[in-house]
């Protein structure tokens, strides 16, 4: 499936290949929490009862002069909405929220579909089967298309069965640039996502899996960042991608706080762009100040 929006602009690809950096957004999530998303509220239903809110998103990430936006799906799939009762509103709420990220693109500038983990297992670990799975992504991501995106980001990740079979859903479904990150924490032993994979079994695999740029996204902070992201571009010469949050979360005064700040943040991704990092952006905590920090760094 071809995505409904088509330009004369140079693609993504297009513009990694010729030696750019794109700047992509912050949180989604924490964006809508600070907006009315109540705790355990489902984010994706907002792209039906608060649309208004899901736009204005996408329109300050790119007032602050990112180059991409993702959409409000990262718990898109049939198995996600599932939880709420929304498990036969897959293709409705993915496609709204390409649509609304779209909306505010500025010429020149990406809408890109977020793909998050399902939040079960293939078997023989879990109870669903590598096809169910396969097109619970097929599904989320064939919409995205519908809603105009120009590429998808299969975010998060923790299991390389998994994020293989959303890469392979993208590409045999869709023309879409396909990127993937995994999410890597740091242990005594180095970096491990959740099910034990490292850093450069993640790339290898997301690599074979047919993905057009890999990395990794989420993190402990600017600092972890910054070490894991040197140890994937001495591992391959293939475009990355890095998503940091600001910090890991604190409780004060009944709220979540995340401790890193944009001033401090910036000089990491200062740092990220030094390491020849492709793709650089926020994930939990960051907001459009951040992200205002990020360009201003990078680009005065």
């Amino acid at each position: 499936m071809t995505s409904v929006y088509t330009k004369s602009v140079p693609g993504i690809l297009e513009r990694l290949g010729a030696g750019d950096v794109l700047i992509s957004d912050g949180a989604t999530g924490t964006y809508l929490q600070q907006r009315g998303l109540e705790p355990g509220g489902c984010p994706e239903e907002l792209n039906v009862s608060r649309p208004e809110v899901v736009r204005g998103m996408s329109r300050e990430y790119f007032e602050a002069g990112v180059d991409m936006v993702l959409t409000n799906s990262f718990g898109g799939s049939r198995f996600m909405l599932g939880k709420y009762g929304h498990g036969h509103r897959v293709r409705e709420f993915n496609r709204l929220a390409a649509e609304h990220a779209r909306s505010q693109a500025p010429a020149g500038c990406y809408v890109v579909g977020s793909v998050g983990p399902t939040g079960e297992f293939v078997e023989p670990l879990g109870e669903v089967s590598e096809s169910e799975m396969y097109d619970s992504f097929a599904e989320q991501i064939t919409a995205l298309a519908e809603g105009g995106v120009d590429g998808v980001v299969v975010e998060t990740e923790a299991a390389l069965e998994e994020v293989a079979l959303a890469i392979r859903a993208a590409k045999e479904n869709t023309d879409l640039t396909v990127m993937s990150t995994m999410a890597f924490d740091k242990v005594p032993r180095g970096y491990f996502t959740m099910m034990g994979v490292t850093p450069e079994a993640g790339l290898d695999g997301m690599i074979e899996a047919g993905a057009d740029v890999v990395g990794a996204n989420c993190g402990s902070g600017i600092g972890l960042m910054l070490d894991l992201a040197e140890q994937m571009r001495a591992h391959t010469d293939r475009h990355l991608i890095i998503h940091s949050s600001a910090g890991v979360p604190e409780i004060k005064n009944g709220g979540i706080v995340y401790p890193e700040t944009p001033e401090t943040m910036a000089a990491g991704f200062e740092k990220l762009f030094d390491l020849g990092i492709n793709i650089i952006g926020g994930c939990c905590g960051t907001g459009p100040a951040h992200i205002g920090a990020l360009c201003q760094v990078l680009r005065g």
